[in-house]
């Protein structure tokens, strides 16, 4: 690129802490915290506040603003607001000077290696946090404006596209849920089915991890799944742990099958669950996971799962179990007790058949989102190499 200068950030944008007190946050205005910004910039849930819901003092944004989420800044939590409102304290707001595009400066700051310079800053072991000074220290190319522009018009068409496939995946997992509802009833206006019966009546088998595994991790061998991978109707096997397992009887035990349901038990992710695939036969399974195994003539798994994560079906049901507990959890004899409904074996197959089918399509839809993340991944690089 032709008339960059590189600069701190600060001789190109303010970071603005503008401070609103509690007792002047007026009602209906729309508050952002980092939970409602998504690693990568996307909004959720932000909502409008209620007269002296907060109890402690924001910062003031506008749509002119970046925000910055600058608690875990390996997080990436940063959002182009189109509204004003006001954010919590671990989220700086960023205006940008004349000279330099907001598109431009938030796609420079979520690339990958802004974000790792921003975590080699960060301090605090537990809750690291990058300063604003830190921030306002991190150096920048600043091409022209049209430059500038016609780059980060570039990455946002980019991005858009990564943004449907996005979309498309988010359809497809609420079309399982819609063919469960259209096949058996909603759970929550019973009774919608030929049978509801505990399912401790149809479990041949119920177990769950033990301690002590960290000693087998190795590079290579036998999955380990722990919480983290369980997942609602799938599992998170980019990041999965691997194990050599001890040759004994209590290493058998935790071994899953195709077919076994896998149900988090303890932690901070109780309740997800999901069905055993044919890639996962074989693995182990933490302390905070619990394998379930089915009566497969009377109770298909991938029926049992999808019910456990409805929202009206299992999700209440867990819920329930864990309610007044000094340690959240769910034990054994409540996870027998769950009431599930009991269609004929043959419908539910045909269900199984169904997302079967959704499956596949969702895999065509993440080999394309991958395609277009690497293509994505290359434009970045590219863009601020002054080679795009």
């Amino acid at each position: 690129m032709t008339g960059v200068r590189t600069v701190a950030l600060q001789a190109v944008a303010t970071i603005e802490r503008n401070v609103v007190e509690a007792s002047a946050i007026e009602g209906g205005t729309p508050y952002v915290g980092l939970e409602n910004i998504q690693s990568g910039g996307d909004f959720v849930d932000v909502r409008q506040v209620g007269p002296g819901e907060l109890a402690s003092s924001k910062f003031a944004f506008t749509p002119h603003h970046l925000l910055y989420g600058k608690l875990r800044p390996y997080l990436a939590k940063i959002a182009r607001p189109d509204f004003s409102g006001i954010c919590s304290t671990d989220i700086l707001p960023i205006l940008p000077g004349p000279d330099l595009d907001r598109r431009y400066l938030a796609h420079f700051l979520l690339r990958p290696e802004s974000v790792a310079w921003a975590t080699s800053r960060a301090a605090g072991a537990n809750l690291p946090r990058l300063s604003p000074r830190g921030l306002a220290e991190m150096t920048i190319p600043v091409p022209p404006l049209p430059e500038q522009r016609r780059i980060a018009d570039v990455l946002d068409r980019a991005e858009a596209l990564r943004a449907k496939r996005r979309a498309a995946l988010a359809r497809l997992d609420a079309l399982t849920q819609s063919i469960f509802l259209d096949m058996f009833g909603d759970p929550a206006r019973p009774p919608n089915h030929p049978a509801i019966e505990p399912l401790g009546k149809h479990l041949v088998f119920v177990t769950s991890g033990s301690r002590g595994w960290a000693q087998y991790y190795a590079p290579t061998g036998s999955r380990f799944i722990r919480s983290l991978d369980v997942q609602m109707n799938r599992f998170g096997v980019e990041d999965m742990a691997f194990v050599v397992p001890p040759q004994n009887a209590e290493a058998r035990r935790t071994q899953v099958r195709g077919g076994d349901v896998l149900l988090t038990i303890t932690g901070s992710r109780i309740g997800r669950v999901a069905a055993v695939p044919d890639e996962l036969q074989g693995s182990y399974i933490s302390q905070h996971v619990a394998i379930l195994r089915v009566n497969s003539k009377r109770l298909d798994p991938i029926f049992l799962a999808h019910f456990l994560s409805l929202e009206a079906g299992g999700q209440r049901q867990i819920a329930k179990a864990q309610y007044g507990q000094t340690k959240p959890g769910l034990n054994f004899e409540q996870i027998r007790r769950f009431q599930i409904p009991v269609p004929s074996i043959d419908l539910q197959r045909e269900f199984a058949r169904r997302v079967a089918w959704v499956e596949q399509l969702k895999s065509t839809h993440q080999a394309s989102l991958s395609d277009l993340d690497a293509l994505f991944a290359s434009l970045q690089h590219r863009a601020f190499r002054g080679e795009l």
